[in-house]
């Protein structure tokens, strides 16, 4: 496994951030892959999968270099500069754009190699590059196509995908006050992350030699797509991308039982199911799709019920289910549930 060697004042001083650039490239994997883990992907798939082919047809290097690039056990590093705070797209493309092509090349090799072992990722060899990407505008057609994707699948609804991705920050900052960040980087990537003990983050499942990170910026970066990966600048920035809360991820997968439905409203009974994680009055109408009276109303009805409760965090009033609205969202699915905190 791969791990990184974390003093307490980094950990203290990490960050979560949102990166258009990261959540492009996961829509980029999700393309590339084509095999939705959840209805909203399908959904998702349906509208965008035959027109990113189409382009990759019409262009058989770039087709070539996204799967030289998307390698089974590892990422060429230059399509995934580390994240930075408040970066743009734009800002973050151009990162990708600005990479040395023999560096890009060398990346690949090492994305080629399947496993790549240790002595490998210490190495710029990797196995034998194909003809046809050894050329020097690798960066440039991969900027190219992650543009493609930003501006047709990502940006028309990237202020929802802000929201839903505010949420998981959100919700798992106030994890980290409740219950200390060891439970929130176990449950970050689930079996690839995991906190260890002894100031050891597990970051992956690679065989390769620990990083010693202490004094560096560490951030973490949600996207919404199913996928994930880690990225660094040597020395100074560190980051690891995951797949935000599931519940927030797909919120169309959540379906309300018909019993609670019935008792409380199918409107009012969905703002219930979502309230397994902390939520804003905001983040629960980008969710929902209601408006901002509508959710304000169901809530204040949850509330008087004593099915929901409300805190501070900052500058954000949460709403999260109380004992007894986790009784009754359990009656109506028949079965015992677990509250995500």
């Amino acid at each position: 496994m791969g791990w990184w060697q974390i003093n307490a004042d980094t950990l203290a001083g990490s960050r979560f951030v949102l990166s258009p650039l990261a959540e492009t490239f996961a829509c980029l994997q999700l393309l590339h892959r084509g095999t939705p883990a959840h209805p909203g992907e399908q959904a998702w798939l349906r509208d965008h999968l035959p027109g990113y082919r189409a382009r990759l047809a019409a262009d058989p290097v770039t087709a070539l270099l996204v799967r030289a690039g998307l390698g089974r056990s590892w990422i060429a590093d230059f399509l995934t500069p580390t994240p930075g705070d408040r970066e743009t797209f734009e800002e973050g493309v151009a990162r990708v754009r600005a990479a040395r092509p023999d560096e890009a090349r060398a990346h690949l090799r090492i994305s080629l190699a399947d496993p790549p072992p240790s002595s490998r990722l210490r190495s710029t060899r990797g196995d034998p590059l194909p003809p046809a990407l050894d050329r020097d505008d690798l960066p440039e057609r991969a900027a190219g196509l992650l543009t493609y994707v930003w501006t047709e699948t990502v940006r028309p609804d990237w202020d929802r995908r802000r929201r839903v991705l505010e949420a998981d920050v959100v919700a798992r900052t106030a994890q980290v006050s409740r219950g200390g960040w060891a439970a929130v980087l176990d449950a970050l990537r689930p079996g690839r992350t995991r906190w260890l003990g002894d100031n050891r983050l597990q970051v992956n499942l690679h065989e390769y030699p620990p990083r010693e990170i202490s004094g560096a910026e560490l951030l973490f970066v949600p996207v919404t797509p199913k996928t994930g990966w880690v990225s660094w600048e040597e020395p100074d920035r560190y980051a690891v991308i995951y797949a935000c809360a599931g519940v927030l991820a797909d919120t169309g997968c959540r379906t309300v039982p018909a019993s609670l439905g019935a008792l409380l409203g199918a409107a009012r009974a969905g703002v219930l199911v979502l309230l397994d994680s902390p939520l804003s009055t905001s983040q629960l109408v980008a969710l929902t799709g209601q408006g901002l009276g509508s959710v304000g109303r169901h809530l204040r009805v949850l509330l008087d019920a004593g099915l929901v409760e409300r805190r501070r965090a900052g500058r954000s009033v949460l709403y999260s289910r109380t004992a007894a609205g986790q009784v009754l969202v359990e009656a109506g699915t028949g079965r015992p549930g677990t509250r995500r905190s």
